[in-house]
């Protein structure tokens, strides 16, 4: 995590050098040897769910709204939130949906605007363990987005869920357009994620006892 900081800091700190397009993220799978074929990217997942595209106009208000009352996402002012909408898509899911799915590879995230997500992990023994049900504000599949690594458990909508969603590829035309604007996203991505590991982890170790 801290080399992924670094990189976006070290980019931020040069506006005067010619950009050159990043890769960073659309090839960390690769880097990690994961296959082409084994990764699940948005297109194809919103193809399997049915989503239908929003208008940015009511996923980016939804979006504002949400994370102007967010602890760490507040950090964020209105002027980079609007910023940072072009690189999201909006979409609207129908439920009993998954989103995301447990062990697979995936490259994009998802941030819950209207509606709960559910999120399962089925444990080694077999016993499905419902973590959360999560509610607007929430952010999904950022792990993977950041380690490259597989998806820890299962997302699937139990409503009509409108979301967010930020890819690998969207990641890296941010890095390369607005590199101080990615660099503040991954920070408080990792804040969050940090927070929300030491829960589940909690929550993992009360139903082992």
């Amino acid at each position: 995590m801290k080399g992924i900081l670094s990189l976006l800091k070290t980019k931020a700190r040069k506006p005067s050098e010619e950009s050159h397009d990043s890769v960073f993220f659309t090839t960390a799978f690769a880097g990690q040897g994961v296959d082409e074929s084994l990764l699940v990217p948005w297109e194809a997942r919103a193809v399997e769910v049915g989503a239908k595209r929003l208008p940015k106009s009511r996923g980016g208000k939804l979006l504002q709204s949400l994370w102007g009352k967010d602890k760490y996402m507040a950090h964020l002012d209105q002027d980079a939130v609007e910023r940072m909408e072009r690189f999201f898509e909006f979409a609207a899911i129908p439920p009993n949906r998954d989103v995301i799915r447990q062990d697979e590879y995936g490259n994009f995230m998802v941030v819950l605007l209207t509606g709960t997500i559910a999120v399962d992990r089925v444990q080694p023994w077999g016993e499905q363990l419902r973590l959360a049900e999560t509610r607007p504000g929430d952010i999904l599949g950022e792990m993977s987005l950041l380690d490259s690594g597989i998806r820890f458990s299962a997302c699937t909508t139990l409503t009509d869920c409108e979301v967010a969603v930020l890819s690998a590829e969207a990641m890296d035309e941010m890095m390369s357009q607005d590199p101080q604007l990615a660099a503040s996203l991954v920070a408080l991505l990792a804040r969050k994620l940090s927070l929300r590991l030491r829960v589940v982890s909690a929550r993992l170790s009360e139903n082992q006892r």
